[in-house]
């Protein structure tokens, strides 16, 4: 049971930080040709990948330490 529990945790996290890098690029790249209301404020925009990279970098290092605890609780539970 934990370890399904860990699993789906873990599932969430990643589906978290998939969902928040897709909502950010798009809010910053949108889509199509850029028209009045997007090119009005180009001064106060900031590049959203350096915040990007470090959100998934310490994504990466939680979901490698919740891959060995889950792995740990499942060697545990047999």
């Amino acid at each position: 049971m934990a370890s399904v529990l860990a699993g789906g945790v873990l599932f969430a996290f990643i589906a978290a930080v998939i969902v928040f890098n897709a909502i950010n690029l798009n809010e910053a790249y949108g889509r199509g040709e850029p028209y009045y209301s997007r090119t009005t404020n180009m001064d106060k925009w900031s590049d959203p990948l350096p915040i990007l990279a470090a959100v998934d970098g310490a994504a990466v290092i939680l979901i490698a330490g919740g891959v060995f605890l889950w792995r740990r609780i499942g060697k545990a539970m047999r």
